[in-house]
């Protein structure tokens, strides 16, 4: 099946896709500076560029979208040019098990916070924030 746009208004299209700062990493970004917890966010000279770093904690988080990330409750796969996506979203999924092993290497810990986990209860998902800062 063809694209149901041209490419230049594709090209249009995909460069308004943000790949930092989206609505919840912003939410949970605010919450963390609100309670007192200092960070550097999408600090470029950290292994996979983690959207949130924690140096005093030596801990990064990242805030994963369902799509981007390959979700399995929630990922759909665009039925045009299928291919694509699913090998980019594949990529995708290579790339975070990498950037897994590097800090779990380095001993830095790492968090993954799922969008979807943000949507549904916000609350929960900081005080899990909240919880793997502390150790638990």
């Amino acid at each position: 099946m063809t694209d149901t746009v041209s490419k230049k208004k594709r090209s249009e299209i995909m460069s308004r896709v943000k790949n930092r700062d989206s609505k919840i990493e912003i939410l949970l970004r605010k919450r963390l500076w609100k309670e007192g917890i200092r960070y550097r966010k999408n600090a470029n000279k950290y292994f996979g560029k983690p959207d949130i770093v924690l140096k005093r904690y030596k801990a990064v988080i990242f805030v994963d979208s369902c799509f981007w990330h390959g979700c399995k409750k929630h990922c759909r796969i665009p039925s045009i040019r299928k291919k694509y996506w699913v090998n980019k979203i594949s990529r995708n999924k290579i790339r975070d098990k990498e950037v897994g092993k590097y800090y779990k290497k380095v001993d830095w810990r790492i968090l993954r916070v799922w969008e979807h986990d943000i949507e549904k209860s916000f609350e929960k998902s900081f005080f899990e924030v909240l919880e793997f800062l502390k150790g638990k």
